[in-house]
């Protein structure tokens, strides 16, 4: 068979491999089957030691994904929407077949990606006329197969959704960059490499399955209180369900009124802590304020019992209490992050109840949610389907395992958080960076599970928080119109786990001052952004706005970080400044320090 050289000319054939590149090869081979006799036999003994009836009855994420998922047997479409579909991309595809063919009379725009979309950034995929028709070709049928979504009839609108989720997900899934002998980048690397770049994607493939979790980072690259949750403090209170922090103090005065941070317990506390440059806890400390951190623990087979009366009661009003009571204070600033500044609005509600509101002078809420009428995407999640899979989950050990939300959270990024680490961790072998967020995002906790399908079910699915005595905590009904507390809002532009137009709910149901914050960007990156850092920005509003979109449509925009405009807010509730000494100082106080920060409870699997 003839060849052509680079000039195009015919040529002849390429030359065999030598003995050397085959015995190479045939290494690389070897290796790959020895690598994953391995892993199987190290599975079998790990079934048999637990025991053959406990690992079936576990389903795999793709299973509970698609049990969770609507048939699309049970939808219609109209006869002649679907037809015009079909022919459009029929003309589609004739017209992206001609621009091969004959790029000279070429008709139409050719497919591209979306902006943000670094699927097919690489030049490799232009390069070559077959990779550039694969990438094509898929642009085109994803963009059809997503658009045959909305011709659907018979489902209601939360099932089109979930359809549209999940077709979304099939088709990030069969992307020709996902697949070796698709992707050109990977190709090349694995020649370039001489296949060691496969063995490597492949030792990093088979060590995530046998932890049952997909890697983002270098694990070993970070240690808790040495390169990460650095900030100095002390344990001064340790419960069945939390830890408490309290910081060393950086001025020679702070501010009366102390700062008690409840962050969310699906997630690790640092996040607020990551490093000295991002740190939230770090920054606090330095404006002049006694800053405690609740630090949660993650569930195990005694917290099977607990539920959202102990996280309100037993966690926030407790911490509350100690650190009053530790300080001498008549009251505390609270922050609530996500979930926690969910549960932390049934405390103020609680609070009110009781006469105990002026326990605490002021409340911010980071990204948090009361009402979830519009909490997004995770709503595809909550059915009747998805409780069972919860209770299935959780029966016999009493909690959820962390890693089912990690997933489920990685699901709603899947492009970002799953397929991107596929592409490089295990098809180009490329190592894990050494990232302190991504160390924190797959440390995962785990859950009570009694109380988490209650939280999905009463919250999410019901939405009771938002009705006037919907829930009772200790058998106290929770109003959220009794909450007149201060209170700071910050919501994320780009929040994909609270969107924005959901936090903004919570000015329909507090009545007490609010100040209302948009910062730029999401769920985290929203939240942790230094001065510093100079990056993003934020919006405000000083007069008054019905609704999100009122609000942004006559806000200010200011680049940078929002935590200054919170610092102003915050300083107008946190008293005079008064000498640091005695119990201001962690472990100076009633009670004796435990241990050093970050404590023993973060660092619980």
């Amino acid at each position: 068979m003839a060849s052509r050289d680079e000039s195009g000319a015919a040529g002849t054939t390429p030359p065999m491999p030598s003995l050397e590149d085959m015995q190479h090869w045939t290494g690389v081979i070897g290796r790959a089957q020895q690598m994953m006799l391995e892993h199987a036999a190290a599975q079998m003994k790990k079934a048999g030691e637990a025991g053959e009836e406990k690992i079936a009855k576990a389903p795999s994420m793709a299973e509970n994904f698609a049990q969770m998922m609507p048939s699309f047997a049970s939808a219609g479409f109209d006869p002649q929407k679907l037809a015009e579909a079909q022919t459009d991309f029929w003309d589609d595809s004739i017209k992206l077949w001609n621009r091969f063919m004959n790029p000279e009379k070429a008709d139409g725009e050719a497919p591209e990606a979306a902006k943000g979309d670094r699927r097919f950034a690489a030049p490799q995929w232009q390069a070559s006329p077959v990779f550039d028709m694969l990438r094509q070709g898929y642009l085109l049928l994803s963009e059809h197969l997503l658009r045959t979504v909305d011709l659907i009839d018979g489902v209601d609108d939360k099932q089109k959704q979930q359809l549209r989720f999940a077709t979304r997900q099939f088709v990030d899934a069969l992307s020709p960059s996902n697949f070796a002998l698709t992707n050109p980048e990977v190709i090349e690397m694995a020649v370039a490499t001489k296949g060691e770049s496969i063995l490597k994607g492949l030792e990093h493939m088979l060590a995530d399955m046998a932890k049952g979790q997909l890697s983002h980072v270098d694990a070993d690259a970070f240690t808790l209180g040495e390169n990460i949750a650095t900030t100095p403090g002390k344990v001064v209170r340790r419960t069945p369900l939390y830890e408490l922090i309290q910081y060393s103090p950086t001025t020679k005065k702070v501010h009366e009124i102390p700062l008690v941070i409840f962050p969310p317990w699906i997630n690790r506390f640092y996040i607020l802590d990551l490093n000295p440059q991002k740190s939230f806890v770090r920054w606090a400390v330095e404006q002049g304020f006694t800053v405690f951190m609740v630090s949660w623990k993650s569930a195990d087979e005694t917290m099977a019992d607990v539920t959202q009366d102990d996280y309100v009661i037993d966690g926030q009003v407790d911490a509350i209490e100690a650190v009053r009571d530790l300080l001498d204070v008549p009251s505390v600033n609270v922050i609530g992050y996500c979930v926690a500044g969910t549960t932390l609005a049934m405390t103020l509600a609680w609070l009110a109840a009781k006469g105990e509101a002026d326990k605490v002078a002021s409340a911010t809420f980071f990204t948090a949610q009361v009402d979830f009428t519009k909490a997004g995407e995770l709503q595809l999640f909550i059915d009747d389907l998805q409780a069972k899979l919860v209770e299935q989950l959780g029966s016999e050990t009493g909690y959820l395992d962390g890693r089912y939300m990690a997933a489920t959270f990685n699901l709603l990024r899947d492009r970002d958080l799953i397929w991107n680490y596929v592409v490089n961790n295990y098809l180009k072998g490329q190592e894990y960076p050494a990232f302190d967020l991504l160390y924190w995002n797959g440390d995962t906790t785990n859950l009570p599970a009694k109380w988490h399908r209650s939280y999905l079910r009463d919250l999410y699915r019901d939405n009771k928080l938002a009705q006037p005595g919907g829930i009772t905590i200790g058998g106290v009904p929770i109003d959220l119109h009794k909450v007149e507390t201060p209170a700071y809002i910050q919501a994320g532009r780009e929040d994909h786990i609270a969107p924005p137009e959901s936090v903004w709910k919570i000015t329909e149901h507090f009545r007490g001052p609010i100040r209302f914050l948009l910062a730029g960007s999401g769920h985290i990156a929203g939240v942790i952004n230094p001065p510093s850092s100079g990056k993003y920005q934020y919006w405000t509003n000083e007069a008054e706005a019905g609704s999100l979109a009122d609000f942004i449509a006559g806000a200010k925009e200011t680049p940078g970080s929002w935590w200054p405009d919170w610092l102003e807010w915050l300083t107008g509730h946190a008293g005079e400044k008064v000498p640091v000494k005695g119990k201001r100082k962690p472990g100076k106080g009633k009670k004796k320090p435990l241990e050093d920060a970050p404590g023993t409870y973060v660092k619980s699997r």
